[in-house]
């Protein structure tokens, strides 16, 4: 089978048709459904279109024969904001039944995720109450948003993500999320952000293997990992490239954090559709057009 943005839609569909639950309570059910609409939404990903009604002008052509009904504008933009908890129902299940789950090896990092330019955007935006200003040291500037934190396989399948004010150190958020984690058996690799008895006597308290680079003032243990913590940078590269992160365009807490968890479903969709028709892990450019 070839890699087609036909074929992974279809595919997706069937796997996640079947556990999402079902809409519930008066009036008429909608003419797209819930998981009709989440796919509808990992080709917007997959087509690089960040803006909804650009990808709604092209879609009816390019995916009409797919979707009979395609919502305004409107209508899909609310509905999708309200998608946020199904859309990481989705990643959790896509993970678990990847064969890349099973592999013993976890990389950590985080991105920024911006979500503003100016000062007056900080003061008026409804994010002002859960966004901050953190620095990406990666490119040397400052960015007012928050931080997508991931913890994945090797592949770049999402095992676990949460986004935090950028604001918010490194080690704290990481504890947030991986917080009851049970790594009994797996190694966590992770960059020099993560340095620190404390927070290694965490990761050791969820029975993981903590691996990171050594810094410049400590003795060798592990040495500079690069070649292997490049796996996590591609996978952000991926993330910021065909999938358009920096350009979420939400609004909103639930409309970043639905926006955000679809471009990660994009990724985890087309890392199960490969490993199922035995493409490479990472080859998105198929699904492109």
């Amino acid at each position: 089978m070839h890699a087609t943005l036909d074929a992974l839609t279809t595919a997706l569909y069937v796997q996640i048709d079947d556990f999402l639950p079902r809409r519930r309570g008066p009036g008429h059910p909608p003419k797209i459904t819930d998981a009709e609409l989440i796919c509808l939404a990992v080709c917007q990903m997959l087509m690089g279109l960040p803006n909804d009604r650009q990808f709604l002008a092209i879609a009816g052509y390019r995916l009409g024969h797919l979707f009979p009904y395609l919502p305004k504008q409107p209508g899909y933009n609310k509905r999708v904001r309200r998608l946020g908890p199904s859309i990481a129902a989705a990643i959790t299940h896509l993970a678990q039944v990847s064969p890349s789950f099973c592999d013993n090896l976890r990389l950590l990092d985080s991105t920024p995720v911006p979500c503003g330019q100016s000062r007056e955007t900080a003061k008026r935006s409804e994010l002002a109450g859960s966004t901050g200003y953190g620095y990406c040291a990666s490119h040397s500037r400052y960015f007012w948003g928050y931080r997508l934190y991931l913890l994945c396989a090797p592949d770049g399948m999402p095992i676990r993500f949460e986004l935090f004010a950028a604001n918010l150190g490194e080690r704290d958020a990481a504890r947030q999320m991986l917080y009851g984690l049970d790594l009994q058996g797996y190694t966590v690799l992770a960059d020099k952000g993560f340095a620190g008895e404390d927070f290694e006597a965490f990761m050791a308290s969820l029975n993981a293997n903590f691996v990171r680079p050594d810094r410049k003032d400590e003795p060798v243990r592990y040495g500079a990992l690069g070649a292997i913590r490049q796996w996590i940078e591609s996978v952000f590269w991926t993330c910021k490239g065909q999938l358009t992160l920096e350009r979420h365009a939400g609004r909103t807490t639930p409309g970043v954090a639905a926006r955000v968890g679809l471009r990660l479903l994009a990724l985890s969709a087309a890392l199960w559709h490969n490993q199922q028709i035995g493409q490479p892990g990472r080859h998105l450019a198929a699904y492109g057009y």
